[in-house]
């Protein structure tokens, strides 16, 4: 798949981010994770990100992240592309965009680089080396420490012809109007803060139609319901499940550092499709808490 094919294929539909497969050791499960893509693929999702942050990217060693890549890439061969978490300083963001792109990936997600602060011609320079690193796609995520202004992506676009997305994380309208109006066509927008459907209506209205959904790991019915009530205008839909399921689920989220993770670990759990416990520094959530989001999901009805 092209670069220009990966980015038709990210401008419609759900996206979302599976899950990384633990065993009780907090060894990789390959074993779970491919039988967690073949139940989520039917769902209709039109690409995955592998190894993403809610995939756990941040606690993979190199070595997994090369088993995860291949296992996703394996499984949903034909059916869903994949795009691979990449991220940290520049030479260890490349080892791992080549190391995707190797793998079979088509295309990947540039995460924050780690801990420091960068200037505008620091992240041009750092996003510079990755895109020619690879032939592959590469889409920003806009998020922490790399928050790119609208030029500086501009510059890249010119420079990158393999540059096709831009991920929003940070909820500034005002950003995201500029990076809008400056770039036009030229990328693909997507919704990319936790919880995305929380923030997907007023995104769809500047112009971002797609976003990756967390909670498609265990209410995939749900998460694609929403979706679609978005695209086709039914607000009553949308608004009702808001009311019944997402402001009380992002309630429950807030209330630990590191939860976004933790909390869908725990719902793909009780739905029946666990992956494990999540890696430290993040923590699982507590029995009671485990308890009150069985009941959110049980209000939804079967998945």
């Amino acid at each position: 798949m092209s670069p220009h094919e990966l980015k038709q294929a990210m401008s419609h539909g759900l996206l979302s981010f599976p899950l990384t497969d633990f065993d009780a050791q907090l060894e990789f499960d390959p074993v779970g994770y491919r039988r967690r893509l073949e139940w989520l693929m039917p769902y209709g999702a039109t690409v995955l990100f592998a190894a993403g942050g809610t995939g756990e990217f941040f606690s993979l060693e190199p070595k997994e992240f090369g088993e995860v890549i291949s296992v996703a890439v394996d499984t949903c061969r034909g059916h869903t592309p994949i795009i691979a978490g990449a991220g940290g300083a520049t030479r260890m963001a490349i080892q791992y965009a080549q190391e995707a792109e190797r793998r079979g990936a088509q295309g990947i997600l540039l995460m924050p680089h780690y801990l420091t602060e960068a200037s505008q011609d620091g992240l041009l320079a750092h996003v510079d080396a990755i895109c020619q690193s690879v032939k592959i796609g590469v889409v920003l995520y806009n998020r922490g420490g790399a928050r790119y202004a609208p030029d500086t992506v501009a510059r890249l676009c010119e420079r990158n012809p393999n540059l096709i997305g831009y991920k929003d994380g940070v909820g500034d309208i005002e950003h995201f109007v500029q990076m809008r109006r400056t770039l036009g066509e030229r990328v693909t927008y997507l919704g990319g803060l936790p919880t995305a459907e929380f923030y997907a209506a007023p995104y769809y209205a500047m112009g971002c139609h797609v976003y990756s959904s967390a909670v498609f790991n265990f209410i995939p019915k749900t998460a694609m319901d929403f979706y679609k009530a978005l695209d086709q205008g039914d607000q009553a839909t949308c608004n009702r499940l808001l009311d019944d399921f997402f402001m009380p689920y992002i309630a429950l989220r807030n209330r630990g550092q590191g939860y976004a993770v933790s909390i869908v670990k725990a719902g793909a759990d009780l739905v029946g499709h666990g992956a494990g416990p999540v890696r430290p520094p993040l923590s699982d959530l507590k029995a009671a808490e485990r308890d009150e989001l069985a009941t959110l999901i049980a209000r939804l009805g079967p998945q």
